[in-house]
């Protein structure tokens, strides 16, 4: 397909201001990520070390390359161009990193979507990136085959797992045999500085999925920022962790940090507080990156202490507030800190990370990585003074660039104004900054509290209800009040024997005022079996507020 038209990425005047951190400004404008991350191990006669453990199965570094080249040369054979767009909708697996880096070596786009999308979604995205081929576990086919007959682009379909002659049958193509098929002998197409390396899909509070594009240089410079200053991975280090591949998180986490490096990873289909616990010690894992949620799973898990987790060197998290109280736990159980930072799908990864700092900083999302800034700003974009809640803005190696921002009446061109001001990413992110450049996560701002003048982030709140014996989870989201303007309704699934009542509300109010403000206290709540999370374990307050 060639060069992406112009009109298919806003006017360059929307664009973010994109910073090259000096360390890195030798990057070249000619790059593969394939070749990058993948290739270049080889040529440097690493070959024979291991780029993915999975289950019982180790892979080396030139054994991955070998797939990768007989996926991508047949995924040339069946037409699929530089910059043409390929789906992916694949459960952590050896097939999901050959098919990304396979993707990539040809010059072509991964989409990585999200494996639980229904298919509505599916087609919305399938046809909005005008993919021209969707890379799909059997498992996962039902929505997507809801979805073909909406397919407007002649996307095909390859099918990982699937008895052959019933994929054959559904009209679609059976990866093994392209696999089997494929020559093991390509070379990497080189990209340009303006071609897209990647392109992630983000749910906004509304409507479908959008696309975010990022070029192949920045994708580049963000890797090794990130890998250097946060997990500083080499040869010899595995990365494990729950975050699928086929989404944002994971994508950037997984498939780009540790082959950065020359590092491994040890993959886990689904995570369970035994398994992932068994893995750490079978794949030596060096480094475990997950989510509050998951890191509060494991120590609730009673045999946590019968587990070899002594390879571990370093502990990360992201996506939500991690919070003091289990940053303190977890450091009591395992004697390692858990280092937080924040990140974004506009932003491709970590923008700040508590490794900034000699130890980390309780409740801290940590400071700016070198070379990208950070402001804190009021509403008027004065600069907030220390400790005073503002929005986040900061410029990077990558930046929000949303792609089609022309359909729909033009939605997405009001997306990218409301995104980027004046080169300035805006993150959504309501926060303040000490004066030493630590940066404290209150609350998305979308999910911000507004009563009676009081502004609540539901973080807290939620950390504070957790702390209750019979609380298993709890979501907290402000709902429409006539005379307050919003209350705080809290969502909560108790533990097994415990039942919901009105005098168990009563109860769990008293014993919050030991823990929060009183304006802060849940005025409503509800009681769930379970709360609605990403694949990735995140919570989606937007799933929990009433409709518009």
């Amino acid at each position: 397909m060639g060069k992406i038209p112009e009109k298919m990425l806003p006017p360059k005047d929307l664009w973010p201001e994109y910073l090259v951190p000096e360390e890195f400004a030798d990057t070249p404008d000619e790059l593969n990520l394939a070749d990058f991350l993948l290739d270049r191990h080889v040529r440097e006669g690493k070959g024979g070390n291991v780029a993915i453990k999975f289950m019982d199965q180790n892979v080396s570094y030139a054994q991955l390359q070998e797939m990768v080249n007989k996926f991508g040369n047949s995924l040339k054979d069946s037409g699929v161009e530089s910059q043409d767009r390929v789906g992916i909708r694949l459960v952590n697996s050896i097939q999901a990193l050959v098919a990304i880096f396979a993707i990539e070596k040809i010059g072509a786009v991964p989409v990585p979507t999200s494996p639980l999308w229904s298919g509505e979604e599916v087609a919305f995205v399938a046809n909005n990136a005008e993919m021209k081929f969707f890379i799909v576990n059997a498992p996962l086919m039902p929505p997507v085959e809801q979805a073909k007959p909406n397919f407007k682009f002649g996307t095909k379909v390859i099918v990982i797992g699937g008895k052959a002659d019933e994929v054959k049958a559904a009209g679609n193509m059976v990866y093994e045999e392209m696999l089997a098929a494929g020559s093991a002998d390509l070379k990497a197409t080189m990209l340009k500085g303006g071609d897209i390396g990647i392109m992630l899909y983000t749910s906004g509070t509304t409507g479908m999925p959008k696309g975010c594009v990022h070029f192949v240089r920045p994708i580049v410079i963000e890797t090794k920022l990130v890998n250097k200053h946060v997990y500083k991975m080499k040869p010899g280090d595995v990365l494990g962790g729950a975050a699928p591949v086929s989404f944002a998180a994971g994508f950037g986490t997984f498939t780009l940090m540790p082959f950065e490096g020359g590092a491994a990873i040890s993959l886990i289909p689904k995570f369970t507080p035994p398994e992932m616990l068994e893995l750490i010690g079978k794949h030596k894992i060096t480094i475990l990156t997950g989510l509050p949620t998951g890191y509060r799973a494991l120590m609730k898990f009673p045999k946590f202490k019968d587990y070899d987790t002594s390879s571990i060197r370093l502990y990360t998290s992201g996506g939500d507030a991690l919070g003091s109280e289990t940053l303190s736990a977890w450091q009591k159980l395992t004697g390692l800190p858990i280092w937080e930072g924040l990140g974004g799908t506009e932003m491709l990864h970590l923008v700040t990370s508590n490794t900034m700092n000699p130890e980390p900083m309780p409740d801290s999302i940590g400071k700016a990585l070198p070379g990208v800034e950070v402001r804190v700003v009021d509403p008027e974009w004065n600069d907030c003074k220390p400790d005073q809640v503002g929005s986040m803005v900061l410029k990077g190696p990558s930046g929000s660039l949303y792609w089609k921002p022309y359909e729909d009446n033009e939605k997405l061109i009001k997306s990218q104004k409301k995104g980027v001001v004046n080169g300035w990413n805006q993150m959504g992110d309501a926060v303040y900054m000490k004066a030493d450049g630590n940066i404290f996560f209150v609350s998305r701002e979308d999910d911000m509290i507004k009563s009676s003048g009081y502004r609540i982030g539901p973080a807290e709140v939620e950390e504070a209800i957790e702390k209750h014996p019979a609380v298993a989870e709890a979501g907290v989201v402000g709902i429409p009040d006539p005379e307050k303007g919003q209350i705080t309704k809290a969502f909560v699934v108790l533990k097994e024997g415990r039942e919901g009542s009105d005098e168990f509300f009563e109860e769990l109010k008293e014993f919050l005022k030991e823990h929060i403000a009183i304006y802060k206290l849940p005025r409503a709540i509800e009681y769930r079996s379970e709360l609605p999370r990403t694949p990735t374990g995140k919570l989606l307050r937007r799933h929990l507020r009433p409709p518009k």
